[in-house]
């Protein structure tokens, strides 16, 4: 998916918490740019509302009481594979990620309820998923540190802030303001980490997708 800021992001959300429905519903539709198509609380509310088309973003929960997310997105997905998912949980189970089918790994983003995740976060991980990146909870990436003797473990501490800074949604431009740096700065480091990390140029993969998901996959809790 190529969803620039500029284009109308539609966005479906599956949430069976009435109160926190309405919040996340309320919290989009102010934000230019986007717009909630649909609100529901179930499954089978969800297949029927985000026919193929419909919708660019789901914000499913995992919790569902006729099912979870995670099934619902991958059944979306495969009728629907320009479709972004983000997944909301009150549980702290981003390695979820790391699980699922291969034909459908690319544009996932997971999201922490319980974790200090603002409003901008929030927004900031639609936009990058509906482009088709994969963007994972600030809150749990600053608890966590790469394991001894991976290649995350190698890189240099700029050069981890700049995956971690990549892995939360953040574009080039919007890392280089993060870190004060210019943007060919960060397009530098970022070729250097894929290098680092082994990503090369295959057409077929997200090359940032590659590395959040590495980034998830060799990190742990910090000691």
């Amino acid at each position: 998916m190529t969803q620039t800021d500029h284009r109308l992001i539609r966005v479906g959300i599956v949430e069976d918490q009435p109160l926190f429905r309405s919040m996340l519903e309320l919290t989009l539709a102010g934000v230019p740019g986007l717009q909630v198509i649909a609100a529901v609380g179930t499954v089978a509310a969800a297949n029927q509302a985000f026919r193929p088309g419909v919708v660019d973003v789901a914000l499913l929960d995992i919790d569902l009481p006729d099912g979870n997310g995670i099934a619902l997105g991958v059944t979306l997905r495969r009728a629907q594979p320009r479709l972004g998912i983000l997944l909301l949980s009150a549980h702290d189970a981003m390695d979820l990620l790391l699980d699922l089918p291969p034909d459908v790994a690319s544009g996932w983003s997971y999201l922490s309820k319980t974790s200090s995740t603002s409003t901008d976060e929030l927004v900031r991980a639609v936009r990058a998923t509906a482009a088709g990146h994969t963007t994972l909870d600030p809150a749990l990436l600053d608890r966590m540190e790469p394991r001894a003797g991976s290649s995350v473990a190698r890189l240099t501490d700029r050069q981890y802030r700049v995956l971690r800074l990549l892995a939360r949604g953040l574009s080039n431009a919007g890392i280089g303001e993060e870190l004060g740096i210019a943007e060919k700065s960060v397009q530098n480091h970022i070729n250097t980490i894929y290098a680092a990390l082994g990503i090369d140029a295959d057409p077929a993969r997200n090359p940032r997708v590659t590395a959040a998901l590495r980034l998830l996959e060799e990190i742990g809790p910090a000691a």
